[in-house]
């Protein structure tokens, strides 16, 4: 087959690297890709916002099967106008990726079909969500309804806190249309997971759980990121969770989206908070999370393509994967100043070193080549990936590589995976 990834971030390398190892790929293309992807795939220029670019690629290169990484050109319709040109593609609908693209939508299903979530609202007018603020105690959690790159949510420890960030979001147009409404909804207390689920419309199929760490700084501090590192398993995830976030969450979900006419077929992300009562969602992601996505396809024993073309295909039902028993973790390199202003195209030395330590893979995620050096090229910039036979191993195996890298213009966590290995380090 010949296949095109869509995207150029660290989510997409691990993809690519994962599909490139299947026997049924003969031809692997990324776009955009980056200078890691490269290696891998071969990368044209087309932006993945660009959906008619991404179309028009398609038809050219002759191209079987789309994956696509990103949730922005799945909520523009990407699937959409692949499946009009008879392109089989994994990734929901336009439609169906509202459950990211809306949040107040899934908020609202979760209320109609009795699925386990916060308590919220849902606002337009200011006035109003400052009223609710003042009704509900501290913390409290504000959401941009649409996409905001991982950083339209603010978690609010005072009243004050809470009607700042909704006056930013509805009066001061920080997220412009992404933040025209909002969602205000209960703090959870508990421990946050990630539970991915391959679905085809109707089976779903649970993959391997995971656990990443939002904020940019030690000890959980510092503003929301998209992810500054993962690992898996993670030990709240056990398997009797799974069964029953599957069962009381995503299960529900997937039914009630065919129940509605929009079945989704893809990854579904759910994001938890596991707390006393059990589990919760956060939110729902549309695509595989990243920097989750790394630590899945390192642990991944199976050819990941197949499964990817039966969620297409509507034949999920008969499918299982095989998962390694050892412990995978990521470790993000962001740029300084990352998630707000930070300087591209500085140089990062020291890569094939640190990719020579046991048990590591290095993802790019905003890299560019420039002749033989490697620029930044993003905010997240890297991905130190390794695998070990437990959870310490694969830290000490990713720092040591972390501290091989030449790259004084970045920074990265020191203490992923904390709750893994007995607290902080």
């Amino acid at each position: 087959m010949r296949i095109l990834v869509v995207g150029g971030g660290g989510r997409e390398h691990a993809l690519c690297w994962a599909i490139a190892a299947s026997p049924l790929c003969t031809k692997l293309i990324c776009a955009p890709g980056n200078a890691g992807i490269a290696e891998v795939a071969q990368c044209i220029e087309v932006p993945a916002e660009d959906v008619d670019g991404q179309v028009a690629l398609t038809i050219a290169e002759k191209v079987d099967f789309v994956v696509v990484g990103p949730e922005g050109p799945l909520v523009a319709g990407l699937a959409d106008k692949l499946s009009k040109v008879g392109v089989k593609v994994f990734g929901p609908s336009a439609q169906a990726a509202q459950l990211e693209g809306s949040k107040g939508f899934t908020k609202d299903l979760c209320r109609r079909h009795g699925i386990a979530t916060a308590a919220y609202e849902r606002f337009a007018d200011l006035d109003k969500a400052i009223a609710y603020i003042r009704s509900r105690p501290a913390p409290i959690v504000i959401k941009a309804d649409g996409l905001a790159a991982g950083k339209g949510v603010v978690v609010a420890e005072t009243e004050g806190q809470a009607i700042g960030a909704v006056r930013d979001m509805l009066a001061n147009n920080r997220f412009g249309a992404a933040g025209a409404s909002v969602v205000v909804e209960e703090f959870l207390e508990g421990e946050e997971a990630s539970l991915f689920a391959l679905c085809d419309g109707e089976h779903t199929l649970a993959l391997a759980g995971a656990q990443d760490h939002k904020r940019a700084l030690d000890g959980d501090k510092g503003p929301n990121t998209g992810g500054m590192g993962a690992y898996s398993p993670a030990p709240i995830l056990d398997q009797p969770m799974v069964e029953r976030a599957m069962r009381e969450i995503v299960l529900p979900t997937v039914k009630a989206m065919k129940a509605d006419g929009i079945p989704y077929k893809g990854v579904l992300y759910a994001g938890l908070m596991i707390g006393k009562s059990g589990p919760k969602l956060i939110e729902y992601n549309c695509r595989f999370g990243d920097p989750e996505c790394q630590v899945l396809m390192m642990r991944l024993k199976s050819d990941i393509l197949p499964a990817l073309v039966a969620c297409a295909d509507g034949s999920l039902g008969h499918f299982d994967l095989r998962w390694s028993d050892d412990a995978a973790l990521t470790v993000v390199m962001a740029a300084k100043g990352y998630p707000d202003s930070y300087r591209r195209g500085s140089e990062i030395r020291g890569l094939a070193e640190a990719g020579k330590i046991r048990g590591v893979q290095i993802f790019h995620a905003g890299t560019k080549a420039d002749g033989k050096r490697i620029l930044a090229n993003g905010g997240r910039v890297l991905n130190i990936a390794a695998i070990a036979p437990t959870v310490e191993e694969a830290r000490a195996h990713a720092y040591r590589a972390v501290d091989l890298i030449d790259w004084p213009d970045g920074f990265c966590r020191r203490d992923i995976a904390w709750r893994a290995v007995g607290g902080r380090p």
